[in-house]
């Protein structure tokens, strides 16, 4: 199977620094990476420091500096889940790039050690929670993206995951509709 071990390159679209538009609590921060550290904090002040972070890399410096809200390892991978989705559902060409990687394994390879995050490339080790987000993300765009599987008349779209009702009621509507004319 195929893997991107990396995001870097050709593939630095998928890293927490590329830059994007991304709303949490009512603010709007230049990339995953600050969003993400800011969440770390409740202290309006401190998000604000890390918001207007020249960069991603200077925000997740400040991101150690910051007071720690009291539930951030209940949350965490929650709230980069939920940044991590904004990022892909918000801008159509992110999507489709993500959506072009097919079933490609996405790895976080790095350098420095993250086997939270990451997996470690000297060692090979890692629990790599953003390429297992990114691979859910993925699958959750390619069920929204599921071609149209019933339409009837002037009624609303079914979805794959509607499937088996839609079907069910077009053979009852088709099997009341043969009997109207057998009579």
């Amino acid at each position: 199977m195929e893997a991107i071990w990396q995001f870097k390159d050709e593939y630095r679209w998928l890293s927490n620094f590329w830059p994007c538009r991304i709303e949490m609590d009512g603010e709007i921060y230049p990339s995953v990476e600050h969003a993400y550290q800011a969440a770390k904090s409740l202290r309006p002040y401190e998000r604000q420091k890390v918001r207007e972070a020249e960069t991603p890399g200077l925000a997740k410096r400040l991101g150690k500096t910051l007071t720690i809200r009291p539930d951030w390892e209940e949350v965490k991978i929650k709230v980069m889940l939920s940044l991590v989705r904004q990022k892909f559902t918000r801008d159509p060409e992110l999507q489709r790039k993500l959506l072009e990687t097919g079933d490609t394994l996405l790895f976080e390879g790095n350098y420095w050690g993250d086997r939270f995050w990451g997996i470690d490339l000297k060692t090979l080790e890692g629990e790599n929670h953003l390429g297992k987000i990114l691979m859910r993300v993925r699958e959750e765009l390619k069920r929204k993206r599921a071609p149209l599987v019933f339409e009837y008349r002037e009624g609303p779209r079914v979805d794959q995951d509607n499937f088996l009702g839609s079907l069910f009621m077009a053979s009852f509507a088709e099997s009341l509709q043969s009997r109207g004319e057998e009579e």
